[in-house]
């Protein structure tokens, strides 16, 4: 239950900072920073809402994913692919953060990695080799 909670504020985080910097046009550092910061009051003022584990790991997760939310509209263009890479950002965080503790940029250079793999993917789909190997049909040959 945990993890999933975790999950959903990773893809709410990225798709919210998306929304605020690209559609009300308030810029990405502003977009992240106002969220961030409503996150983080929220959590301190009521530490006790959630148990330790999420008290902790969501204003973090919120935080990192809305690194992914500042990326340009030009960019990444649907809001698929920004809370695909919110729930990509969700994984990497909760299975590496151990190897990234003492760095600096750790949250920056995940969300950085989430956008990479999610604009990856949407540039490999729309490539004339896959729409080729989609609408690959071999051919039936009687021996």
């Amino acid at each position: 239950m945990e993890i999933s909670i975790l999950f959903l504020t990773g893809i709410i985080s990225a798709i919210l900072t998306y929304v605020v910097n690209n559609k009300y046009k308030q810029g990405a550092v502003r977009a992240s920073a106002s969220l961030s910061l409503l996150v983080g009051l929220f959590f301190y003022s009521f530490p006790d809402i959630f148990n330790p584990y999420l008290t902790k790991n969501i204003p973090i997760v919120f935080i990192g994913a809305t690194f992914i939310g500042m990326v340009s509209s030009k960019i990444l263009p649907s809001y698929l692919l920004v809370g695909f890479s919110g729930f990509i950002f969700s994984i990497i965080y909760l299975n590496a953060s151990p190897f990234f503790k003492g760095y600096g940029g750790a949250l920056g250079t995940t969300a950085a990695i989430s956008v990479l793999v999610s604009l990856s993917l949407a540039v490999v789909s729309k490539s004339e080799k896959m729409k080729k190997i989609k609408n690959y049909r071999p051919s039936r040959k009687n021996k």
